[in-house]
């Protein structure tokens, strides 16, 4: 009675925060978007993954405030803690959550921190923990958790025996519409743990009627009822415990063991022909269920009490056979799995698909290795065994196919060097020759610049000549030289002549020398547009050049290291893998081996029922055929 609750209240915890990791609509960073939409998909290792490696960058950052993540860094880290509570790593969940509680945040995230962090303190059986991280809640809840909380506060107070505290608690709760079913519930139970039994029965009878719509509330709804007519049957109170048990639902996950109840609570009141109606619908239900196989013996027995010794005989056989077909089932499905076939038809893609995994489970081949998997389902800590088991299925899968793409990166990088290491001799010898060139040509503009720039302050009109005027000149300085100390005639004519024309010339620069500069400032800026595109083109060529070499030099050691720590994790793996397939194994042999001797036990009943019932058949018959 004291594991339902906190199972029911688990159920209330992962429908709430950790299944949903909240984001606002303006999504600001596109790798944290994709962690949760992965987290959406029940992928949290996919979600673990991307969110890890997102914030490793972020903190990495020496301006991390400029990133992207930095708007939603709060809710990463509480996410990170949610994949792996999800994905049952306690343990780096816990400090995940520790790390947001310690730093410097407002008080409403560090009592959603602490919030979390009790949760998983307290899915762990850490309850002391667990109540100190509540006793860290001070001042405003976000509305979000407000309920949760509540119900997590009482859940342990329920487990720490304080169950006064857990019916305050509770009770207040109810007025929340979207726990309504969960609080009452819980109510009932925790009335029932702190003694006061009338005021349970009538809680739990509240419980039993809720108006429900979806599969949790009608979850809830049917244990209620098949809590309160076990209560009212060990009460002593059959007619209200069959009340009660009449309301679980036919199609329900409780109605084997509602049916089964219904009818001791007929045969209790000696009502052995009204409990003969909900036995006999059980009777033809799957026959590996442990309320059918009971009820097998039930039915002759209100036959018996009916005094109908011939039915009675008959059912018994029945049942008779039932239990050696079933002893037979359960001698093949601990062969199977002893053969190790158990696990082989467990690791199936289809029952990985998505969250209801168990569910799909029964949707397997009808094979001995699975005659008995839903009763086996039916303990928690088997249906924690085997996720984990999948998961590390899944994560050696993981291993192996990346164990496959580090082979496939090393074709990439072979077949690369195949390719560039023909071309490249060839192109660098290119690129040297253009080089120099280059160099030589950003060499002369600097020369032009500094000139241009040292004539602003020391004018220089015979540095901003043309072709012509420089020609011009050079004729002039010619024929100065040629004239030289000559006094023949003429000479004096030629050498004014000579001075007017170089006169010509140097009014001629002095004069447009402004002008000129001005020109030549301009002609220099738009050769540094061209000299920046060959900059450009220049820099493009040296990273294309140097990411043709990068593609496949300089991986071989990085890749080894990789091969290696993958080589190491998927030993590991197989090694958790094959001890974990074993314990299993050894669990399900184990509930496969006393469901066996409660087979017996209930085919030695069926055999002395059988002769039972012939011989009252047989002491009836006389009376019979007398006149």
């Amino acid at each position: 009675m004291k594991r339902a609750p906190r199972c029911l209240i688990g159920l209330g915890l992962a429908l709430g925060l950790a299944a949903r990791p909240a984001v606002g609509a303006d999504l600001k960073d596109l790798y944290f978007g994709e962690a949760l939409y992965h987290a959406y998909q029940g992928q949290y290792f996919d979600a673990l993954v991307r969110l890890d490696t997102e914030l490793a960058q972020y903190h990495a950052l020496d301006q991390p405030e400029l990133d992207t993540l930095n708007y939603h860094i709060n809710g990463a880290e509480f996410s990170v803690g949610d994949f792996e509570l999800n994905y049952r790593m306690h343990l780096r969940a816990g400090r995940a959550i520790k790390a947001v509680l310690e730093g410097a945040v407002d008080q409403a995230v560090r009592n959603e921190a602490a919030f979390r962090l009790a949760r998983i303190h307290f899915q762990k059986d850490q309850l002391d923990d667990a109540q100190q991280a509540l006793a860290r809640i001070e001042g405003p809840v976000p509305e979000k958790i407000r309920g949760d909380l509540e119900l997590l506060r009482a859940n342990i107070d329920m487990a720490t025996g304080r169950p006064s505290e857990a019916v305050q608690v509770l009770t207040q709760m109810r007025s929340d519409p979207s726990l309504v079913g969960f609080a009452d519930y819980n109510l009932g139970i925790a009335l029932l743990q702190d003694g006061q039994q009338q005021k349970a029965i009538e809680q739990l009878d509240k419980a039993g009627r809720l108006e429900a719509g979806d599969s949790a509330n009608l979850a809830i709804r049917d244990k209620s009822n098949l809590v309160l007519g076990t209560l009212l049957f060990e009460s002593a109170n059959p007619e209200r415990a069959k009340e009660s048990l009449d309301r679980v639902r036919l199609e329900g996950p409780f109605s084997n063991q509602a049916l089964l109840r219904a009818g001791w609570a007929e045969a209790t009141a000696e009502h052995y022909d009204r409990a003969l109606v909900p036995w006999s619908l059980l009777v033809d239900r799957e026959p590996t269920d442990a309320a059918v196989q009971e009820a097998m013996l039930a039915v002759p027995h209100a036959y018996v009490s009916l005094k109908l010794p011939g039915r009675a005989a008959l059912m018994y056989g029945r049942a008779l056979e039932l239990y050696s077909n079933q002893l037979e089932r359960v001698d093949a499905s601990i062969a199977r799995i002893r053969e190790g076939r158990f696990l082989k038809a467990l690791i199936r893609e289809e029952s990985r698909q998505d969250e209801t995994w168990v569910v799909r489970l029964r949707n397997l081949p009808d094979a001995p290795e699975t005659y008995y998997l839903l009763e086996l389902m039916a303990s928690h800590d088997f249906q924690t065994a085997l996720h984990n088991y999948l998961d590390l299925e899944d994560l050696q899968s993981r291993l192996r196919a990346w164990k496959t793409s580090l082979d496939a990166f090393d074709d990439i990088i072979r077949l690369r060097g195949q390719n560039y290491k023909p071309l490249l001799p060839e192109v660098d010898a290119q690129f040297r020759e253009l080089d120099s060139r280059m160099r030589l040509r950003l060499e002369q503009r600097k020369h032009v610049g500094e000139r241009l720039q040292a004539m602003l302050t020391a004018p220089r009109p015979d540095y901003l000549a043309t072709t012509d005027e420089l020609i011009a000149g050079e004729h002039l300085a010619l024929i100065d030289k040629q004239l030289g100390r000559s006094n023949r005639p003429g000479t004096q004519a030629l050498r004014e002549r000579a001075a007017r024309l170089r006169g010509t010339l140097t009014w001629r620069l002095e004069t447009e020398y402004p002008e000129r500069l001005t020109a030549a400032h301009v002609h220099l800026n738009e050769l540094n547009a061209h000299v920046d595109a060959l900059t450009r083109q220049y820099d493009a060529f040296v990273r294309t050049r140097q990411a043709a070499t990068h593609s496949y030099v300089g991986y071989d050691a990085q890749i080894a290291r990789l091969r290696e720590r993958v080589a190491d994790a998927l030993r590991r793996v197989d090694d958790v893998m094959a001890r974990q397939g074993h314990m299993i194994e050894t669990v399900a042999i184990n509930q496969l081996t006393a469901r066996r001797g409660r087979l017996l036990d209930q085919q030695t009943q069926a055999r002395y029922g059988v002769a039972d019932s012939y011989d009252r058949a047989a002491h009836d018959q006389p009376a019979v055929e007398k006149p």
